[in-house]
Protein backbone atom coordinates (compact mmCIF):
# COMPACT_ATOMS: atom_id res chain seq x y z
CA UNK A 1 0.00 0.00 0.00
CA UNK A 2 1.19 3.52 -0.76
CA UNK A 3 1.47 6.00 2.05
CA UNK A 4 0.32 9.62 2.05
CA UNK A 5 1.82 12.22 -0.28
CA UNK A 6 5.12 13.46 1.04
CA UNK A 7 8.33 15.15 0.13
CA UNK A 8 11.52 13.15 -0.29
CA UNK A 9 12.20 11.18 2.87
CA UNK A 10 13.86 13.31 5.52
CA UNK A 11 17.60 12.79 5.58
CA UNK A 12 19.46 13.57 8.80
CA UNK A 13 22.34 16.03 8.48
CA UNK A 14 21.37 16.99 4.91
CA UNK A 15 23.93 19.22 3.19
CA UNK A 16 21.47 19.93 0.35
CA UNK A 17 17.69 19.97 0.47
CA UNK A 18 15.70 20.70 -2.69
CA UNK A 19 12.01 21.26 -2.07
CA UNK A 20 9.36 21.68 -4.77
CA UNK A 21 11.85 23.00 -7.34
CA UNK A 22 10.22 24.16 -10.58
CA UNK A 23 12.15 25.66 -13.50
CA UNK A 24 10.20 26.88 -16.53
CA UNK A 25 11.28 28.28 -19.88
CA UNK A 26 9.10 31.04 -21.30
CA UNK A 27 9.25 30.79 -25.09
CA UNK A 28 7.20 32.14 -27.99
CA UNK A 29 5.68 28.68 -28.34
CA UNK A 30 4.58 28.63 -24.71
CA UNK A 31 5.83 27.65 -21.27
CA UNK A 32 8.15 24.64 -21.06
CA UNK A 33 8.17 22.96 -17.64
CA UNK A 34 11.73 21.63 -17.65
CA UNK A 35 11.62 20.92 -13.90
CA UNK A 36 8.19 20.39 -12.39
CA UNK A 37 8.30 20.04 -8.62
CA UNK A 38 11.50 18.18 -7.67
CA UNK A 39 12.28 17.12 -4.09
CA UNK A 40 15.78 15.81 -3.37
CA UNK A 41 18.03 15.56 -0.33
CA UNK A 42 21.71 14.71 0.07
CA UNK A 43 23.34 13.89 3.40
CA UNK A 44 26.92 14.81 4.25
CA UNK A 45 29.30 12.25 2.82
CA UNK A 46 26.56 10.59 0.76
CA UNK A 47 26.68 9.71 -2.95
CA UNK A 48 23.30 10.17 -4.61
CA UNK A 49 22.61 8.91 -8.12
CA UNK A 50 20.26 10.98 -10.31
CA UNK A 51 19.25 8.81 -13.26
CA UNK A 52 16.90 8.95 -16.24
CA UNK A 53 16.78 9.22 -20.01
CA UNK A 54 18.28 12.13 -21.90
CA UNK A 55 15.93 15.08 -21.62
CA UNK A 56 14.43 13.98 -18.31
CA UNK A 57 15.72 17.11 -16.56
CA UNK A 58 18.72 15.77 -14.64
CA UNK A 59 21.18 18.44 -15.73
CA UNK A 60 18.58 21.19 -15.34
CA UNK A 61 18.20 20.23 -11.67
CA UNK A 62 21.94 20.80 -11.21
CA UNK A 63 21.98 24.08 -13.13
CA UNK A 64 18.95 25.33 -11.20
CA UNK A 65 20.54 24.43 -7.86
CA UNK A 66 23.69 26.36 -8.78
CA UNK A 67 21.87 29.39 -10.17
CA UNK A 68 23.13 28.77 -13.71
CA UNK A 69 19.82 28.84 -15.58
CA UNK A 70 19.94 31.37 -18.41
CA UNK A 71 17.00 33.28 -19.91
CA UNK A 72 14.36 32.47 -20.98
CA UNK A 73 14.58 29.95 -18.14
CA UNK A 74 13.55 30.89 -14.62
CA UNK A 75 13.07 29.18 -11.27
CA UNK A 76 9.39 29.81 -10.56
CA UNK A 77 8.94 27.84 -7.33
CA UNK A 78 10.75 25.87 -4.66
CA UNK A 79 13.79 26.07 -2.42
CA UNK A 80 17.40 24.93 -2.75
CA UNK A 81 18.69 24.90 0.83
CA UNK A 82 22.45 24.35 0.99
CA UNK A 83 24.09 24.37 4.41
CA UNK A 84 21.14 26.33 5.78
CA UNK A 85 21.01 28.94 2.99
CA UNK A 86 18.30 29.09 0.33
CA UNK A 87 20.35 29.49 -2.86
CA UNK A 88 17.30 30.64 -4.83
CA UNK A 89 17.18 33.84 -2.76
CA UNK A 90 20.91 34.69 -3.12
CA UNK A 91 22.38 37.24 -5.51
CA UNK A 92 24.73 36.17 -8.31
CA UNK A 93 27.67 37.60 -6.35
CA UNK A 94 26.76 35.48 -3.33
CA UNK A 95 26.35 32.41 -5.54
CA UNK A 96 29.76 32.95 -7.13
CA UNK A 97 31.29 32.97 -3.66
CA UNK A 98 29.79 29.54 -2.95
CA UNK A 99 30.44 28.01 -6.36
CA UNK A 100 33.95 26.60 -6.51
CA UNK A 101 34.36 26.69 -2.74
CA UNK A 102 31.49 25.00 -0.88
CA UNK A 103 29.67 23.54 -3.87
CA UNK A 104 31.18 22.56 -7.24
CA UNK A 105 30.14 21.00 -10.53
CA UNK A 106 32.04 18.64 -12.83
CA UNK A 107 30.79 18.62 -16.41
CA UNK A 108 30.67 15.77 -18.92
CA UNK A 109 33.25 17.29 -21.26
CA UNK A 110 36.37 18.44 -19.40
CA UNK A 111 37.32 20.70 -22.31
CA UNK A 112 34.34 22.92 -21.40
CA UNK A 113 36.03 23.49 -18.02
CA UNK A 114 39.72 23.58 -18.95
CA UNK A 115 41.21 26.42 -20.98
CA UNK A 116 43.35 25.14 -23.86
CA UNK A 117 45.75 28.10 -23.54
CA UNK A 118 46.70 27.69 -19.88
CA UNK A 119 48.80 25.10 -18.12
CA UNK A 120 46.96 22.78 -15.75
CA UNK A 121 48.81 24.08 -12.71
CA UNK A 122 47.86 27.69 -13.39
CA UNK A 123 44.20 26.81 -13.89
CA UNK A 124 44.13 24.89 -10.63
CA UNK A 125 45.90 27.72 -8.82
CA UNK A 126 43.29 30.20 -10.07
CA UNK A 127 40.55 28.12 -8.44
CA UNK A 128 42.30 28.37 -5.07
CA UNK A 129 43.18 32.06 -5.38
CA UNK A 130 39.53 32.91 -6.14
CA UNK A 131 38.52 31.79 -2.65
CA UNK A 132 41.62 31.58 -0.43
CA UNK A 133 44.81 33.56 0.21
CA UNK A 134 47.72 31.13 0.19
CA UNK A 135 51.37 31.43 -0.72
CA UNK A 136 52.49 30.33 -4.18
CA UNK A 137 54.43 27.39 -2.73
CA UNK A 138 51.45 26.27 -0.65
CA UNK A 139 49.13 26.49 -3.65
CA UNK A 140 51.56 24.44 -5.72
CA UNK A 141 51.66 21.78 -3.02
CA UNK A 142 47.86 21.65 -2.71
CA UNK A 143 47.45 21.26 -6.49
CA UNK A 144 50.11 18.57 -6.72
CA UNK A 145 48.58 16.60 -3.85
CA UNK A 146 45.10 16.88 -5.40
CA UNK A 147 46.32 15.33 -8.66
CA UNK A 148 48.16 12.57 -6.79
CA UNK A 149 45.02 11.79 -4.77
CA UNK A 150 43.14 11.23 -8.05
CA UNK A 151 45.71 8.67 -9.17
CA UNK A 152 47.47 10.89 -11.71
CA UNK A 153 51.09 9.73 -12.18
CA UNK A 154 53.92 12.28 -12.04
CA UNK A 155 51.64 15.05 -10.72
CA UNK A 156 54.44 17.63 -10.69
CA UNK A 157 54.92 17.18 -14.44
CA UNK A 158 51.17 17.28 -15.13
CA UNK A 159 50.95 20.73 -13.54
CA UNK A 160 53.14 22.00 -16.39
CA UNK A 161 51.08 20.29 -19.12
CA UNK A 162 48.39 21.81 -21.32
CA UNK A 163 44.99 20.04 -21.45
CA UNK A 164 45.56 18.77 -25.00
CA UNK A 165 48.64 16.91 -23.79
CA UNK A 166 46.54 14.76 -21.43
CA UNK A 167 44.27 11.82 -22.22
CA UNK A 168 40.49 12.14 -21.85
CA UNK A 169 40.50 10.17 -18.61
CA UNK A 170 43.32 12.25 -17.19
CA UNK A 171 41.59 15.52 -18.12
CA UNK A 172 38.48 14.34 -16.29
CA UNK A 173 40.60 13.47 -13.25
CA UNK A 174 42.03 16.99 -13.36
CA UNK A 175 38.50 18.45 -13.35
CA UNK A 176 37.52 16.35 -10.33
CA UNK A 177 40.76 17.36 -8.60
CA UNK A 178 39.97 21.03 -9.29
CA UNK A 179 36.52 20.57 -7.77
CA UNK A 180 38.13 19.14 -4.63
CA UNK A 181 40.75 21.91 -4.18
CA UNK A 182 38.73 24.01 -1.74
CA UNK A 183 37.31 21.00 0.12
CA UNK A 184 33.66 21.55 -0.88
CA UNK A 185 30.74 20.04 0.98
CA UNK A 186 29.06 18.95 -2.26
CA UNK A 187 30.15 18.09 -5.80
CA UNK A 188 27.60 17.68 -8.60
CA UNK A 189 29.03 15.48 -11.36
CA UNK A 190 27.14 15.55 -14.68
CA UNK A 191 27.89 12.36 -16.64
CA UNK A 192 31.65 12.78 -16.07
CA UNK A 193 32.63 9.26 -17.19
CA UNK A 194 30.27 8.76 -20.15
CA UNK A 195 32.91 9.25 -22.86
CA UNK A 196 35.60 7.17 -21.13
CA UNK A 197 36.53 3.54 -21.63
CA UNK A 198 35.34 1.00 -19.08
CA UNK A 199 38.70 0.59 -17.35
CA UNK A 200 39.24 4.33 -16.89
CA UNK A 201 35.64 4.71 -15.77
CA UNK A 202 36.07 2.06 -13.08
CA UNK A 203 39.27 3.70 -11.84
CA UNK A 204 37.60 7.10 -11.50
CA UNK A 205 34.60 5.64 -9.68
CA UNK A 206 36.93 3.98 -7.18
CA UNK A 207 38.82 7.25 -6.71
CA UNK A 208 35.54 9.10 -6.10
CA UNK A 209 34.58 6.60 -3.41
CA UNK A 210 37.99 7.03 -1.79
CA UNK A 211 37.62 10.82 -1.87
CA UNK A 212 34.22 10.62 -0.24
CA UNK A 213 35.58 8.37 2.51
CA UNK A 214 38.64 10.57 3.10
CA UNK A 215 37.04 14.02 2.94
CA UNK A 216 33.34 13.54 3.71
CA UNK A 217 32.36 15.38 0.52
CA UNK A 218 28.88 14.51 -0.76
CA UNK A 219 28.21 13.82 -4.44
CA UNK A 220 25.24 14.04 -6.78
CA UNK A 221 26.17 11.75 -9.67
CA UNK A 222 24.05 12.48 -12.75
CA UNK A 223 23.96 9.67 -15.29
CA UNK A 224 21.82 7.52 -17.54
CA UNK A 225 24.11 4.53 -16.90
CA UNK A 226 22.52 2.32 -14.25
CA UNK A 227 25.62 0.14 -14.03
CA UNK A 228 27.59 3.17 -12.85
CA UNK A 229 25.18 4.09 -10.06
CA UNK A 230 24.99 0.45 -8.98
CA UNK A 231 28.73 0.63 -8.25
CA UNK A 232 28.76 4.10 -6.72
CA UNK A 233 25.51 5.43 -5.23
CA UNK A 234 24.08 5.07 -1.73
CA UNK A 235 20.63 6.27 -2.83
CA UNK A 236 19.02 6.77 -6.22
CA UNK A 237 16.53 9.30 -7.59
CA UNK A 238 14.88 8.29 -10.88
CA UNK A 239 13.71 11.21 -13.06
CA UNK A 240 11.17 11.28 -15.85
CA UNK A 241 9.87 14.36 -17.69
CA UNK A 242 11.06 16.82 -15.06
CA UNK A 243 9.85 14.91 -11.99
CA UNK A 244 11.25 12.41 -9.51
CA UNK A 245 9.25 9.21 -10.05
CA UNK A 246 11.07 6.93 -7.61
CA UNK A 247 13.69 7.17 -4.89
CA UNK A 248 15.20 4.86 -2.32
CA UNK A 249 18.31 2.96 -1.34
CA UNK A 250 20.36 2.08 -4.39
CA UNK A 251 20.18 -1.67 -3.82
CA UNK A 252 16.39 -1.59 -3.37
CA UNK A 253 15.67 0.56 -6.43
CA UNK A 254 18.00 -1.44 -8.67
CA UNK A 255 16.99 -4.89 -7.46
CA UNK A 256 13.23 -4.36 -6.96
CA UNK A 257 12.05 -1.20 -8.75
CA UNK A 258 8.51 -0.05 -7.94
CA UNK A 259 7.78 2.46 -10.70
CA UNK A 260 6.97 0.99 -14.15
CA UNK A 261 9.48 3.40 -15.71
CA UNK A 262 12.29 2.28 -13.40
CA UNK A 263 11.45 -1.35 -14.11
CA UNK A 264 11.47 -0.66 -17.85
CA UNK A 265 14.90 0.97 -17.67
CA UNK A 266 16.38 -1.97 -15.79
CA UNK A 267 14.67 -4.54 -17.98
CA UNK A 268 16.24 -3.05 -21.12
CA UNK A 269 19.82 -3.56 -19.92
CA UNK A 270 21.72 -6.08 -22.08
CA UNK A 271 23.45 -7.46 -18.96
CA UNK A 272 20.07 -8.71 -17.70
CA UNK A 273 19.36 -10.64 -20.89
CA UNK A 274 21.07 -13.92 -20.07
CA UNK A 275 18.99 -16.04 -22.49
CA UNK A 276 19.78 -13.84 -25.50
CA UNK A 277 16.13 -12.96 -26.02
CA UNK A 278 14.89 -9.77 -27.63
CA UNK A 279 15.35 -6.94 -25.14
CA UNK A 280 12.09 -5.53 -23.77
CA UNK A 281 11.48 -1.87 -24.59
CA UNK A 282 9.46 0.90 -23.02
CA UNK A 283 6.77 1.72 -25.62
CA UNK A 284 6.91 5.12 -27.29
CA UNK A 285 9.43 7.78 -26.44
CA UNK A 286 9.99 10.38 -23.75
CA UNK A 287 7.77 13.46 -24.20
CA UNK A 288 9.30 16.54 -25.74
CA UNK A 289 9.66 19.55 -23.53
CA UNK A 290 6.37 21.45 -23.54
CA UNK A 291 4.32 18.51 -24.82
CA UNK A 292 3.43 16.92 -21.48
CA UNK A 293 -0.32 16.60 -20.93
CA UNK A 294 -2.33 16.40 -17.74
CA UNK A 295 -2.12 13.48 -15.33
CA UNK A 296 0.76 11.05 -14.93
CA UNK A 297 3.54 12.00 -17.35
CA UNK A 298 4.43 8.36 -17.94
CA UNK A 299 0.82 7.39 -18.69
CA UNK A 300 1.11 7.30 -22.54
CA UNK A 301 3.92 4.70 -22.30
CA UNK A 302 2.70 2.69 -19.31
CA UNK A 303 1.07 -0.74 -19.65
CA UNK A 304 -0.34 -0.43 -16.12
CA UNK A 305 -2.16 2.88 -16.62
CA UNK A 306 -5.84 3.33 -15.84
CA UNK A 307 -8.40 6.13 -15.76
CA UNK A 308 -7.07 7.05 -12.33
CA UNK A 309 -3.81 8.09 -13.98
CA UNK A 310 -5.55 11.07 -15.59
CA UNK A 311 -4.81 12.77 -12.25
CA UNK A 312 -1.19 13.65 -11.49
CA UNK A 313 0.11 11.26 -8.79
CA UNK A 314 2.07 12.56 -5.82
CA UNK A 315 5.40 11.18 -4.61
CA UNK A 316 4.33 8.78 -1.84
CA UNK A 317 6.06 6.53 0.63
CA UNK A 318 6.17 2.94 -0.52
CA UNK A 319 7.22 0.10 1.77
CA UNK A 320 8.86 0.44 5.14
CA UNK A 321 12.40 1.36 4.09
CA UNK A 322 11.89 5.03 3.21
CA UNK A 323 11.41 4.38 -0.50
CA UNK A 324 9.05 6.64 -2.43
CA UNK A 325 7.23 6.27 -5.75
CA UNK A 326 5.07 8.55 -7.92
CA UNK A 327 2.56 6.01 -9.18
CA UNK A 328 -1.00 4.83 -8.55
CA UNK A 329 -0.10 1.29 -9.70
CA UNK A 330 3.43 0.53 -8.44
CA UNK A 331 5.04 -2.77 -9.32
CA UNK A 332 4.53 -5.09 -6.37
CA UNK A 333 6.85 -7.97 -5.54
CA UNK A 334 9.13 -7.16 -8.45
CA UNK A 335 11.65 -9.98 -8.99
CA UNK A 336 15.24 -9.25 -8.07
CA UNK A 337 17.27 -7.71 -10.89
CA UNK A 338 21.04 -7.89 -11.08
CA UNK A 339 22.74 -4.86 -12.62
CA UNK A 340 26.22 -5.45 -13.99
Amino acid sequence: MNGPPAQAAMVPDAVLRIEGLATHFFTKQGVVRAIDGVDLQVARGEIVGLVGESGSGKTMVALSALGLVDAPGKIVAGKVVFEGQDLVSLTQAQLRHLRGSRICMVFQDPLTTLSPTMRVGRQMANVIHAHRSLSRAHVRSVCRDALARLGIPSPEERLEAYPHQLSGGMRQRVCIAMAMLNEPALIIADEPTTALDVTTQAQILQEVRNLRDQTGTAFIWITHDLAVVSELADRIFVMYAGQIVETGRADRVLESPSHPYSKGLLGSLPSNNRQARRLPQIPGSAPRQGEVGEGCKFRPRCRRSSQRCAVTPELRTHGGDGSMVRCFHPVEDSPRIEVR
